[in-house]
């Protein structure tokens, strides 16, 4: 089986019948991402080739030296949120329940990552400096469990436990805001 590199680098080389196998591959991962943020429903399925789509024309924009899987969601994830805006839910709540390794938005997203981001930071200073920390290091600043362990000196698990909790803090303080009357994000 080829590695998803030289898939996209024989995509890029004009082998467009090569990207079935990108999709055949994480169609259903997406399909799954998308679902729990979405619901089952048939606009789920139509988002879902949507985000095959955005993938495909963005290839050149992909940077090898980070895991395609992780760009994908984070297209799939952010094509979501989008939705989840004409709905007017709470976008980033959705989002949380998506774990992912490494996060890489695509160059079309930048200007609503940042407004997410200014939106995230407002809400986090609700919150003790411990968890913000925790927050930003792994949601803002996209560093692994393990590279925030060894930054702050704590174990993956401690790491894992303690960003669990700090969601759990900035989703009662988002659902507070909500309550409120407030636009969380």
């Amino acid at each position: 089986m080829q590695d998803d590199r030289e898939i996209i680098a024989e995509v890029l080389q004009g082998n467009k019948g090569a990207y079935a196998l990108i999709v055949n591959k994480y169609k259903g991962k997406i399909a799954s991402i998308l679902q729990r943020s979405l619901g089952h429903s048939h606009e789920a399925e139509d988002i879902v080739q949507e985000v095959f789509i955005k993938a495909y024309y963005s290839l050149p924009d992909y940077r090898p030296n980070h895991s395609f899987s992780a760009w994908l969601y984070r297209i799939a994830i952010n094509r979501g949120i989008d939705e989840l805006r004409k709905r007017k839910r709470t976008p980033f709540v959705a989002e949380m329940n998506v774990d992912l390794k490494d996060e890489c938005p695509v160059p079309e997203d930048i200007y609503l990552v940042k407004e997410q981001r200014n939106g995230l930071r407002q809400q986090m200073m609700v919150l003790d400096k411990e968890h913000r920390t925790l927050l930003d290091l792994h949601y803002l600043q996209h560093l692994s469990y393990k590279e925030i362990g060894n930054k702050l000196s704590l174990s993956v698990d401690t790491v894992r436990m303690r960003l669990s909790y700090a969601r759990k803090k900035l989703r009662e303080q988002l659902i507070k805001t909500e309550k409120k009357g407030g636009n969380p994000l």
